[in-house]
This record gives C-alpha cells, sequence and structure tokens, in this order.
C-alpha cells in the first residue's frame, strides 16, 4: 500500500479527516490529536486526549460556518446536539474560550431592571407585613428565628442604617433582582451563548412575573435566587472545565443560602441526586465536594446551634402550618399549572426548552435532573408554588442558548445575505412577541397603580390571582393587601393609649395577635410615644414576656369572649381598612382591670402560625 502523504493545499490528507478537518471555510478544526504511524509506514492513528484548540478558520469562510462559530466560540464537543447521550472527546476538559461577554446588553438590562423597582416599589403602597416584622428581627439580631433563617436580619439591619425607610428597605430587594439579570447572562455565558442569548436570557428574569414580584419587597425570596444560581453557576464551570476545586466556592455559596433560607437544604438535595444519577458522580470520589460540604455546614452550623438550644422551633412551626391546613394544597396539575402562569405562559417555551436541552445533553444533564428533582420534591411535599421559582434562571439560561443556535442551524443553508437578514429579523421577532406579551401583566405584578385602577385593570383583561393561603381574604392579592393599614391601625392605638391620664398610661400595655401588628406598633409607634408592643406570635415571644405587671392592655385581634374572661371592663373600637387584610378588619379594645398576670402566663402557651 502507498504511503505517500497527500497534504498539498486543497488535499487534505487521511490525517486532517481523521483530526475534523474541513475544506477552507467551513467549521473549526478541533486539534491536539497525536498521530501514530505505523513503522510499515501504513496510515494507522491512535488518539489522546485532546487538548481542544480551535484553529482559525479561513479568510474565505463562508457565512454557514461564520455563524456557526459565532454561536459557540466553543470547541466543537460545546454544539448543542440532541442525541440523548452524545459525547465528546473533550467533555471533562473544555477549557476554550467562553464567548465574548455582552456588557452592554448586561448594563441595560440591569438599569432598566434597578430602575423599574426604583420607580414603583414605593408609589402607591406601605410596608409590607413580614417587612415591618424583619425590621423587630434588626432590633434583635439573632443566630436564628422561629420562622426564618439569620440572614434576614441582617438585611433589615442594613436598611435601618441607611435610615429604615420604606425605599431603604426596598432597594435591596431591587440590588438583588438587578444581580440575578447579570447572573443569569453569566451562565447563559457559561453555556456557550452568544450576545443574542445573553440579551434573550436576560430579558426573560427582567420580565418573568414570579421575579418582579420577589424583588419588590424585602424577603428573603428576593436574595435566595443569587445564592442557588450562584452555585450553578459554579457547577455549570466545573461540568465545562472539569475543575473538582470550584466545589469550594459551591461550599461558601451554599451555606450562606443556608442562612438565607432554609428551603437550600432541598437544593443542595437536588444537587446531589442529579449528580448520582449521571456519570458526575465520580466528583464523590474527590476530596472538593467533601470539603465543599463541610464549609456550607460550618457556615450553617450557628443556625443549627441556635435550633438545638431552642428545640427546633422552625421544624414546630412548619408542622403546626401543615396541621392547621394554612396553605392552598395543589394538586400536580394545578401545581404545573401555577408554574406556568407564575412564570408567564409566553416564557414556556424558553424555559421549556432550555429543561429538554439540558435533559438530553450529557453534559448538562445534571441541571436539568437538578430542576426534575427539585420540582418533583416540592410537588410531593405541597410546598407553595413560589418554592421553585429561584430555580428557573438557568433555565432561562439554557433555553436562551437553544433558541440563539435553533435560528443559526435553521437558516446557515440560505445564501450569505438572506441568511443574515432572515436569522436577525426571527430573533428580533422573538423579544418582541416576549416583550409585547409581557408588558401587560407587569402592572398586576408590581406597585405600579393605585388600588383602585389595580382591580379595574384586573377586571378589564380578566385576571385574578389565585389564593397561596386558604384564609386569605381580601380585594387584592395578598403581597399587596399586606401593604395596608399599619399606620392608620397605629394612629387608632396612639388615639387611644393617649386618650388615658398620664398615671393610667404608664400602667397600659399593647398587647398585638401577630408579629405585623407588633412590627407597625414598634415602628410608627415612637412617633405618637407608644410603648414597645408586646406578643406571643413567632418570635415576639422569645422577646417577652414584658418587664411590668400591667393593669389595662390594649390588645388587637381578641375575640370578644376573651375580653370578657379576662377584662373587669372593656371599651371596643373599631377598626377597618377596605384593601387591607380582612383579618385584621376586627374592633380594638381597652381592656381596663386585667385579671391575669402576663409575666406568669407567659411561657404557657406561644403561638408559632
Amino acid at each position: 500500500m502507498s504511503t505517500a502523504n497527500n497534504t498539498t493545499p486543497g488535499n487534505p490528507s487521511r490525517l486532517d479527516a481523521a483530526r475534523g478537518g474541513f475544506a477552507s471555510g467551513d467549521s473549526p478544526q478541533v486539534t491536539g490529536y497525536t498521530e501514530i504511524a505505523s513503522m510499515a509506514g501504513q496510515n494507522e492513528f491512535a488518539f489522546r486526549k485532546p487538548s481542544c484548540e480551535i484553529t482559525e478558520e479561513s479568510p474565505a469562510m463562508p457565512l454557514s460556518s461564520y455563524l456557526t462559530r459565532r454561536s459557540t466560540n466553543l470547541p466543537a464537543s460545546e454544539t448543542y446536539t440532541s442525541a440523548p447521550d452524545t459525547y465528546s472527546p473533550c467533555e471533562t476538559n473544555s477549557t476554550g474560550p467562553l464567548p465574548r461577554l455582552a456588557v452592554g446588553v448586561m448594563v441595560a438590562l440591569c438599569a432598566a431592571k434597578l430602575l423599574l423597582h426604583i420607580f414603583i416599589s414605593v408609589r402607591h403602597y406601605g410596608y409590607f407585613r413580614d417587612e415591618l416584622y424583619y425590621l423587630d428581627m434588626a432590633r434583635h439580631l439573632d443566630w436564628g428565628y422561629v420562622d426564618a433563617a439569620p440572614l434576614i436580619a441582617v438585611y433589615a439591619k442594613v436598611a435601618m442604617l441607611m435610615g429604615g425607610s420604606l425605599a431603604a428597605l426596598r432597594i435591596l430587594p431591587a440590588l438583588a433582582g438587578t444581580a440575578l439579570v447579570a447572573l443569569t447572562i453569566l451562565i447563559a455565558r457559561e453555556l456557550g451563548g452568544e450576545r443574542y442569548a445573553q440579551l434573550l436570557a436576560g430579558a426573560a428574569i427582567l420580565l418573568c412575573p414570579a421575579v418582579l414580584i420577589a424583588d419588590s419587597l424585602l424577603t428573603m425570596n428576593a436574595f435566595e435566587p443569587l445564592f442557588w444560581m450562584g452555585c450553578i453557576f459554579v457547577v455549570a464551570r466545573i461540568l465545562r472545565t472539569g475543575d473538582s476545586r470550584l466545589w469550594l466556592w459551591f461550599g461558601v455559596l451554599a451555606g450562606l443560602g443556608l442562612e438565607n433560607k432554609h428551603s437550600t437544604l432541598s437544593f443542595g438535595f437536588a444537587v446531589t441526586v442529579a449528580l448520582l444519577l449521571t456519570h458526575h458522580r465520580r466528583e464523590f470520589a474527590r476530596q472538593w465536594i467533601w470539603i465543599a460540604g463541610a464549609i456550607a455546614l460550618a457556615l450553617f452550623l450557628p443556625n443549627i446551634v441556635w435550633q438545638i438550644r431552642h428545640h427546633f422551633p422552625t421544624i414546630e412551626d412548619l408542622a403546626n402550618v401543615r396541621r392547621e391546613g394554612k396553605n392552598v394544597v395543589l394538586g400536580p396539575l394545578a401545581f404545573v399549572k401555577e408554574q406556568i402562569v407564575d412564570m408567564h405562559p409566553i416564557l414556556l417555551p424558553v424555559w421549556v426548552s432550555g429543561l429538554v436541552w439540558f435533559l438530553r445533553d450529557r453534559r448538562w444533564r445534571v441541571l436539568g435532573l437538578t430542576f426534575a428533582v427539585f420540582f418533583v420534591l416540592m410537588e410531593v411535599a405541597h410546598a407553595k408554588n413560589y418554592y421553585v421559582f429561584p430555580i428557573y434562571p438557568m433555565l432561562f439560561a439554557g433555553g436562551a442558548v437553544v433558541i440563539e443556535r435553533t435560528t443559526e442551524r435553521t437558516f446557515k443553508r440560505q445564501p450569505a445575505n438572506r441568511a443574515t437578514l432572515i436569522c436577525t429579523t426571527t430573533r428580533a421577532a422573538v423579544v418582541a412577541i416576549i416583550l409585547l406579551a409581557a408588558l401587560p401583566a407587569i402592572p398586576l405584578v408590581t406597585w405600579m397603580l393605585p388600588p383602585e385602577r389595580l382591580l379595574a385593570y384586573q377586571n378589564a383583561i380578566g385576571f385574578k390571582p389565585a389564593k397561596a393561603e386558604v384564609h386569605h381574604e381580601s380585594l387584592l392579592p395578598q403581597p399587596i393587601a399586606d401593604q395596608f393599614g399599619w399606620p392608620e391601625m397605629v394612629g387608632e392605638v396612639a388615639a387611644i393609649y393617649n386618650s388615658l391620664p398620664p398615671n393610667q398610661r404608664a400602667q397600659t400595655g399593647i398587647w398585638a395577635g401577630n408579629y405585623g401588628e407588633a412590627g407597625a406598633i414598634n415602628e410608627f409607634g415612637p412617633r405618637y410615644g407608644l410603648p414597645r408592643a408586646w406578643s406571643r406570635h413567632q418570635n415576639h415571644w422569645y422577646w417577652g414576656p414584658p418587664p411590668q405587671v400591667f393593669k389595662n392592655l390594649i390588645v388587637i385581634q381578641w375575640s370578644l369572649d376573651d375580653v370578657r374572661d379576662n377584662c373587669t371592663s372593656f371599651q371596643a373600637f373599631e377598626h377597618y381598612q377596605r384593601f387591607g387584610m380582612d383579618e385584621e378588619n376586627t374592633p380594638m379594645y381597652l381592656c381596663r382591670g386585667v385579671t391575669f398576670d402576663i409575666q406568669k402566663i407567659w411561657w404557657h402557651s406561644h403561638h408559632w402560625n
């Protein structure tokens, strides 16, 4: 057999073909294979581990190859494929250059996100019930609370240091949401997304109704996606590069996420199961993932110690929620329906495309399985629908990459000018359709409209938000209704208190039925000269009992029977707020001649949910 090497220009040898060589102008080549010619001169080859370097294309490269190159800028192994078990020799060592970061896109979308929340978050509404509670937590910083991990109190403390105003509170979740837009763009880039994929991923997060609601209130839900997607970004980097040392960063982010919200335990469980279900279970044979677990445990340890010292009140609280039937329980189909509605139906093709790609592509399957395991876990546990929301950004990032590559592959065989025009037009149309469909939902999920106009708008488009809690009764959705009535309630309590003679005021305390009422009095009361409120609801129980025995009490949310049984005499004062929660529209009472010792009964009972 002839052993002549046909290596003249325009006539690639068998070696070039075996290496994946292409005629001038075709797709980029992956180099790094080693030729081992036989002693007999025959063209036989052995392939060693590839270096995943990318050669430069010929200047005469046609548009189809240019689009493919622009879409990935990665080794050929990272190109999207629909094969269920695709494998590339570059899979575990793909350290080729990432696509260029679309800095302009990121800055524009982040600015739009931040400005949107700044201009709408404080216009027509007030403090949210839970925000008032978190401000009380900030006044009692600790390593744990009955119904929250400790970081939420730190956020509230930062807001207090900035003045404690509503604007100071709301800027923090707005900044968290802005950071989430940037992080989602970075995840899309990590997955191989070029400029268009980064734009689409960031726009999806910016317009997603569930994210807009979460980022409009100071709660741990605004920060939870940041910790989770930080972990996902690390996992994606590990899957792309094979650098197991990056698990250390996962451990840091997961530990902080646990101090933000305990549901990060479920997220970590989903990631662990996903790894075990794929060939990436080999990570457990290396030291780094175990060190990461130790880091997360160390960061979470202070809260664990607090739980032990207080006899696990969070577990008791969750058990009470289930026993009392507080939350609306959704069946499987209803649960899926709520996810589609809350993410917005127009975004369904984006995140479903990302999920399908993750599950079918061998490299990214860990991400798809993480979502699947977590979703099933939340459904089986009858969790609230918003518990799943923090995991969607990675699906938006993946779906954006799929759409970017699909538009390229669809039109790459067209003539150059035609392909460019059709591809650009199609991509612009996708963004425009999403934007036009998502805009009508923004007034429903932000504080853009005053209550009367919001109700009229809901009726006009025929949309009524679903209830998350069984006993929620109000004209408005709960996140909005719980922002009404607090200053008015405190003013009414102040009128009762200040109507008493000075000697009686010194012997009169304020007893609140729940943490919202107590938080409102503690926030707005000082300007009226009110003493702090006392309550046995949630963590307020740990902040009692009062230092003195009161002869009189101003009681909120007591039943008439309770007042009759515990007061020598009493006087009722009506309280009503049309747009507030109905549970708050009950009389307040001035209870004279209290018949019990508040300090003695305090430790006999508490109200945890």
